[in-house]
């Protein structure tokens, strides 16, 4: 399938005329996002698991007779794990060594530790360092797999010493991809529910009957998921760690065209 991406020479002597339409088109766009987006947080927050199904059911075409079903056993991500083929596990498994590597050192030579005195006035001073109890990953799914994001956004978490790392991924149709559940099980997720969208960033933002309320969600998504991590902020709910999304803008500049991210993210 192809993708037309309108282009804009910045050269033309309509360009700003025609960047400002672009740009207004999608300040609208963004508008009715978040208004769609609002409307699911409030309806997750209101209704927890049954909310949850529905706009699973919608979006992501897999019905659930409840938001428990949805939630992948452990023998599932070994199983994914175990199908790779050799080439594929060593890759993942060196990624994750590599990953978790780099963080237990950051760890250290950043101060990551709590430590404290005592001035001579009596004075206490120092640092405390407190592991978040419980965090959130997003996973992007859809058209494309992503397992970096399982393993940059858990085994940091991991090696903070969170004490929970709860997982949502999308699997339309109910297609799970192997890669990001085996990605799961090396970087020590221990919740996995297949639920995407705003739908599930509300699930850990506010917690249902069956999903838990994380301290904080991480993670890229599309401009929905997005929008739904920006709103918990703003609203004082939630950190989340950046506005990672998708978008198919190109702008022709001197001949070198400079594309978005990547497209299937877009469909995450």
């Amino acid at each position: 399938m192809s993708i037309k991406i309108r282009k804009l020479d910045s050269t033309a002597p309509d360009f700003q005329k025609s960047l400002h339409a672009v740009l207004a088109f999608e300040a609208s766009e963004d508008e009715a996002i978040e208004r769609s987006v609002a409307q699911i947080l409030n309806d997750v927050k209101a209704r927890g698991d049954a909310a949850v199904l529905e706009y699973t059911q919608r979006f992501d075409r897999l019905a659930a007779k409840s938001v428990g079903a949805l939630e992948l056993p452990m023998f599932e991500l070994e199983a994914a794990l175990e199908s790779l083929e050799p080439k594929r596990r060593a890759a993942l498994e060196a990624a994750a060594a590599r990953v978790r590597g780099y963080h237990e050192k950051q760890k250290i030579e950043c101060g990551s530790h709590s430590w404290q005195y005592t001035e001579a006035d009596g004075t206490v001073l120092g640092q405390r360092v407190t592991p978040l109890d419980r965090a959130g990953i997003y996973v992007p799914g859809g058209k494309a797999a992503y397992p970096s994001s399982v393993l940059m956004n858990a085994i940091p978490a991991r090696v903070a010493g969170v004490r929970e790392i709860v997982m949502v991924v999308p699997t339309p149709d109910g297609v799970k991809n192997p890669l990001v559940l085996a990605a799961a099980l090396l970087g020590g997720v221990d919740r996995v529910f297949t639920i995407g969208g705003a739908q599930a960033v509300g699930a850990l933002a506010y917690g249902t009957e069956t999903v838990p309320a994380v301290d904080k969600i991480c993670g890229p998504g599309n401009a929905y998921v997005a929008s739904a991590q920006a709103s918990r902020v703003r609203h004082g709910r939630h950190r989340h760690d950046r506005r990672a999304v998708g978008n198919s803008r190109a702008v022709r500049r001197h001949h070198r065209p400079a594309l978005g991210r990547h497209g299937p993210v877009l469909a995450s």
